[in-house]
């Protein structure tokens, strides 16, 4: 059985998770809407990973008999000034996002709950690639700077990440099949 603490902090990322999704979907909206498909398809699978790492936590605490308590959610943002700030803002995000596994990890470690720490290592780690891909997108978007045509390219180079086999948040699925 999971210690009421643990059980607590792990709610909480569940919520940090969720408000993930939001707003990597809000963002995905806003792209959507400046007609950069590929940034906007780009934050969807973002949002897709978002949902998964939520429920990883939501499945965690009901194996180890704990209780899931939903909370409320946050909108963080719906507007950007440029797709360079909108990808500036996924990189503090994940930087936030990692505090948080951190400080879940000292928690952890400190109520002795040791089964936890596995998958606590593997969002760790999972962190390391979400700080890269944000941060290197909002590099590469600094480099472009006002070359619109330098912004179509990533835009198209964005578009073919792919999503899970079966999300539902893929827009190409067909009905029944997500």
């Amino acid at each position: 059985m999971i210690g009421k603490k643990v059980n607590d902090a792990i709610n909480a990322q569940i919520k940090n998770e969720l408000e993930s999704y939001y707003i990597y979907l809000s963002m995905s909206a806003y792209f959507h809407s400046k007609s950069l498909d590929g940034m906007g398809h780009w934050m969807r699978v973002q949002a897709h990973e978002e949902l998964t790492h939520a429920m990883k936590f939501f499945n965690h605490l009901i194996d180890r008999g704990g209780k899931v308590v939903l909370k409320d959610l946050k909108q963080l943002k719906t507007t950007w000034k440029s797709p360079l700030d909108a990808f500036q803002d996924a990189y503090k995000h994940e930087q936030f996002i990692s505090g948080t596994i951190n400080d879940l990890t000292t928690i952890v470690r400190q109520e002795k709950e040791y089964a936890t720490e596995p998958l606590l290592a593997w969002f760790a780690d999972e962190q390391v690639e979400e700080e890269a891909n944000a941060g290197k997108i909002a590099e590469q978007l600094e480099m472009v700077g006002s070359d619109k045509s330098g912004l179509l390219m990533l835009d198209r180079e964005l578009a073919a990440r792919a999503y899970p086999p079966g999300s539902p948040l893929n827009p190409v699925v067909p009905a029944g099949n997500a």
